[in-house]
């Protein structure tokens, strides 16, 4: 079965998982390997829905998860919440709910940034990882956000994330307009039209707009109000290397390669199987190019 509408999805199994002090809601479908698809900022687990029907057909139990903060899953209060070894153990939870001992995990954008780490920290869990868009690298000398507030001053849209109530006041203000936002400085958000995604139907858009209507954007955003912190936190981990088959996809034109070039991967990912960029691709790529995407990624899991 392929995906072809939103009520395709809506047919989906899906249930709460309580793990690790919350609760995700997660849809499963197929049957085989597990694999764990995570997505990023601002997105939910529909997110996934063309490869969710891709690989469960090629023979996989996939399992995808609102992330911690997203959708139908908890959001806790606290943005201390939300560091990224803290997420990272709500992966973890979720395959022991699951009964899986590992699975190939896959994620996108924040997606991406959490399955690195799970990678670094819980290795025995990961039996392969691909990161969508985000490119994993060694670890910084000094605080990340110093680096970008330097580098890509105020105007950067992950400086701007970092007080809380600031962005909620503006993105929760206009949600499609939120959902529709496409550069990295915040000042090219509040002023003038933005143009429909063409890889949404207005369907689907609506799923994504009715689902942060309810929970507006501060789950999303404590990911980023912990960037220094996961930066402190994860000093253990310096100059680990992820030995597990990997896979890193982009778009060419992806927003993200201007400020986090993938020039160092395999300074940490020791068996990098793959490294593609998709043509005119942009940033949400696995919405954007479905079939080339899930084609990839089954190809990779199948040589893992």
């Amino acid at each position: 079965m392929r995906y072809k509408t939103v009520s395709d999805w809506a047919e989906l199994p899906s249930r709460r998982v309580a793990t690790n002090g919350i609760e995700l809601n997660v849809t499963e479908y197929g049957e085989g390997p597990a694999v764990v698809l995570c997505h990023g900022f601002p997105e939910l687990g529909f997110s996934w829905r063309h490869q969710v029907f891709a690989l469960a057909a090629a023979g996989y139990r996939v399992l995808v998860p609102d992330m911690r903060g997203y959708g139908g899953s908890s959001r806790p209060a606290d943005s201390a919440a939300y560091d990224i070894l803290t997420v990272a153990g709500d992966l973890t939870g979720l395959l022991d709910d699951a009964g899986e001992s590992e699975a190939v995990f896959v994620g996108h954008d924040w997606g991406a940034a959490v399955v690195w780490q799970l990678a670094l920290a819980h290795p025995g869990r990961v039996r392969a990882v691909a990161g969508l868009s985000v490119p994993i690298a060694p670890r910084p000398p000094v605080p990340p956000m110093l680096i970008l507030r330097n580098r890509l001053g105020d105007d950067f849209y992950m400086v701007w994330f970092q007080q809380p109530g600031t962005a909620e006041a503006v993105l929760d203000r206009d949600v499609r307009r939120t959902l529709l936002a496409d550069d990295i400085r915040v000042s090219a958000w509040s002023d003038g039209p933005l143009a429909p995604r063409p890889f949404l139907a207005e369907e689907e858009f609506a799923v994504f707009v009715r689902a942060f209507e309810q929970t507006g954007f501060t789950g999303g955003l404590n990911y980023y109000r912990n960037i220094d912190r996961n930066w402190a936190l994860t000093e253990h981990l310096a100059g680990r290397t992820i030995d597990c088959p990997s896979l890193f996809l982009t778009g060419s034109d992806d927003l993200v390669a201007k400020f986090m070039p993938a020039g160092d991967l395999t300074d940490v990912l020791t068996d990098l199987r793959e490294h593609i960029v998709l043509a005119g691709a942009g940033h949400w790529i696995q919405q954007e190019r479905p079939e080339e995407v899930s084609e990839t990624l089954i190809r990779f899991i199948r040589s893992v």
